[in-house]
């Protein structure tokens, strides 16, 4: 799906199509999403430390949480970034 987005944008520039200078590429919204649970993940992963005492514990906790997280943000940012209001 995101293979499929980039290399239609490359098409699409190469056909004379003009390029949306006002929408992020989806590979800019991977590494966006990427380094925002690279964050919201070590924060989990402390807190569940804290809370449960149990490194293990923590870690599957951050794991999940960091798969999930992920995909729900990609999907959020591709969805706002359709939305013209405030652009």
């Amino acid at each position: 799906m995101i293979l499929d987005q980039i290399i239609f944008s490359k098409k699409a520039q190469s056909k004379g199509f003009e390029k949306d200078k006002s929408s992020e590429k989806p590979l800019r919204s991977v590494l966006k999403a990427l380094s925002w649970r690279v964050v919201g993940t070590l924060d989990t992963l402390i807190v569940s430390y804290i809370l449960t005492g149990e490194i293990a514990l923590a870690t599957s906790i951050a794991s999940v949480d960091f798969v999930t997280k992920l995909i729900l943000y990609f999907f959020h940012e591709r969805i706002w970034n359709k939305i013209k209001w405030g652009k």
